[in-house]
């Protein structure tokens, strides 16, 4: 069968990486996968087997999602923002696949419903039109107003076959962060967390015993890495390292040294092999999203969590708090988070008794493969 994965990351890369994590599963049992990407290039992300298609890319104003850049930094326009749509469609129809998964959408990118609805209908002109289902992480951003809620629902009840929430059920249910009406029910399919295989050690050693502090790909990340540029002078005993993550990471790592000359941590782009230094770091500092927290999970290495929580992102904090019960992990807002409070919780961590990981179910792209071949059967 052939799949076509839509995806427009606008801040991180998370909602990318889930996506050719997705692609990944599909191409590994046989079916030609495509992933429409419209946000920026990723280049540190795998997409091995999957036909990565670029549209012309977004990215939002910060936490404005509302205000929709173009690479220049300026306002996309409408003939912008028209091209994608068009280039969008037009691969629809070229690839005529018997599976559509549309990323977060209709549950959020509402700032792209144009488009998004384009691509629904789009679909239904197909002389086969596909299986059409929404792919969501464990929590999503909860709607600010009713209406919102509504209009989503009205969206998967008339273009939608399913709903695939990539959470293990025993630990997150939909309706931790989302209104589910019966008619949304009836829709969700749990798959478990998406996320790849469990790391092995890196093979040169590469991070362990170390502090690793990351933000993602995205570049939301200067306020953490100041603060542990910072911490790393107070515990110069530990092996600290800064991976700076976003297409600026050059430019920050230079700011940080002008600014931080005297610190002894390692300071460096994000890097692909990221989950196998975690394997045998002393401890993580980062922030909590999806793919995140899932590293940590299969890993089990100590964390301290700063939840990202601009613009009143909640999603983040959602997902830390039942994170935090387990042993090793714990939390700091971002409005707390100094050099001493952060060195104050990577001495609990550290400390804490290792945290096994074999308690979830982390196996949610197979099991996507699976769900989603069977209703296209079930339509047959």
């Amino acid at each position: 069968m052939k799949v076509l994965i839509a995806v427009t990351h606008l801040l991180g890369t998370g909602h990318l990486s889930r996506a050719l994590t997705l692609g990944r599963a599909f191409a590994a049992a046989g079916h030609r996968t495509y992933v429409v990407s419209g946000g920026g290039p990723a280049p540190h992300l795998d997409h091995s087997g999957v036909d990565l298609i670029q549209l012309p890319p977004l990215r939002s104003d910060g936490v404005a999602f509302n205000r929709l850049l173009a690479p220049t930094g300026e306002l996309a326009d409408d003939t912008y923002l028209n091209n994608r749509v068009e280039q969008l469609c037009d691969t629809l129809r070229d690839v005529e696949p018997d599976i559509l998964i549309t990323e977060l959408f209709p549950f959020g990118r509402r700032s792209l419903k144009r488009e998004f609805l384009a691509l629904l209908d789009t679909a239904n002109t197909l002389p086969s039109p596909p299986v059409i289902l929404a792919s969501i992480r464990d929590i999503l951003a909860p709607p600010s107003k009713p209406k919102k809620a509504e209009d989503a629902a009205t969206i998967l009840t008339t273009h939608y076959d399913g709903v695939l929430v990539h959470s293990d059920p025993q630990a997150t249910r939909l309706e931790a962060s989302w209104p589910v009406t019966p008619e949304i029910s009836e829709k969700l399919h749990y798959t478990g967390y998406v996320a790849p295989a469990a790391p092995v050690p890196h093979p040169e050693g590469v991070g362990k015993g170390e502090i690793l502090v990351s933000a993602g790909g995205g570049s939301v990340g200067s306020a953490l890495y100041r603060v542990a540029a910072k911490a790393a002078k107070l515990r110069p005993a530990l092996r600290w390292r800064i991976l700076i993550g976003g297409n600026n990471a050059a430019e920050e790592i230079a700011h940080l040294k002008a600014k931080d000359g005297e610190t002894d941590a390692i300071l460096e782009p994000a890097r692909p092999d990221f989950r196998q230094m975690l394997q045998g770091a002393a401890a993580s500092v980062s922030m909590c999203g999806y793919n995140t927290a899932l590293d940590l999970l299969q890993t089990g290495a100590p964390a301290v969590i700063v939840p990202f929580d601009a613009g009143n992102e909640v999603e983040q904090s959602l997902r830390a708090a039942s994170l935090t019960p387990l042993d090793g992990i714990t939390s700091l807002a971002a409005a707390d988070l100094t050099p001493e409070m952060l060195c104050a919780a990577l001495d609990d961590v550290i400390s804490a008794p290792a945290r096994p990981t074999d308690g979830f179910r982390f196996d949610g792209a197979a099991r996507t493969v699976e769900i989603a071949c069977n209703l296209v059967k079930e339509r047959a």
